[in-house]
């Protein structure tokens, strides 16, 4: 069984950084998209940015602060988090589609953004 694992997640005041990775336990092939999403205490869960064959994909609230990037040799993904904001604060979750298969997600990593 294929996993996903997330790391990077913490504490940080507004205005700062953070690089959020996901890697899977084994490589993955035929893979349609690759996604972060974020989940709040109360919220629904919320698409924050996609990689996909198309190019990659932004929430409104992340555009020109978060970019999301992948390492094709292995199975990774990246979303570097600048300009923190409060608002940002959550459970962040990496997702993996492919076709003909359940997707997959990864157990998530805490961001927490001071104000």
């Amino acid at each position: 069984q294929v996993q996903l694992v997330e790391s990077g997640g913490g504490l940080v005041q507004a205005g700062g950084s953070l690089r959020l990775s996901c890697e899977a336990s084994t490589p993955i092939a035929l893979i349609s998209s690759m996604s972060w999403y974020r989940q709040a205490p109360g919220n629904r869960r919320e698409l924050v940015a996609s990689l996909s064959r198309d190019g990659s994909n932004y929430a409104d609230s992340v555009k020109g602060r978060f970019a999301i990037s992948r390492d094709k040799t292995k199975t990774a993904m990246y979303l570097q988090m600048n300009g923190l904001k409060p608002e940002d604060s959550g459970v962040y979750f990496c997702n993996v589609e492919r076709p003909y298969y359940s997707p997959l997600w990864g157990r998530g990593t805490q961001v927490t953004v001071s104000s």
